[in-house]
């Protein structure tokens, strides 16, 4: 399988790279650094997973999502941030989110999530 990995943060994205990579599931882990190079990454490798920050310069991680959601309504996106409130997250599922994980990353909860959402 294959994931794509969306943060501006090249911190948070080893974070969650170093996560996936030991849940053993994905052969190729791709990363962007805003929501316009997640939409070129994800049209050229077609990730099984998404994981999606939503505060990013150039394109934030909402736009994205839906971009990505018009090319491939099927595509399976997680939305990272640390912005917890309830309409940012209210706003990232109703534009096609499968799910929604609070920064500070929880491990465990990350597992737990993308476990859920390929599975399902």
């Amino acid at each position: 399988m294959k994931a794509l990995i969306v943060d501006d943060a090249a911190f948070m994205r080893a974070v969650m790279k170093r996560i996936l990579t030991g849940m053993g599931s994905f052969e190729e882990l791709a990363e962007a650094g805003n929501g316009a190079e997640a939409i070129k990454t994800y049209t050229a490798i077609k990730p099984d997973l998404v994981t999606m920050d939503v505060t990013m310069p150039e394109m934030d991680g909402i736009t994205a999502l839906k971009k990505i959601l018009e090319v491939d309504p099927q595509a399976k996106i997680i939305v990272c941030s640390a912005m917890g409130q309830k309409d940012i997250v209210l706003e990232a599922i109703k534009a096609g989110a499968k799910h929604f994980i609070v920064k500070p990353i929880d491990e465990e909860k990350v597992v737990t999530t993308v476990s859920a959402i390929l599975h399902a």
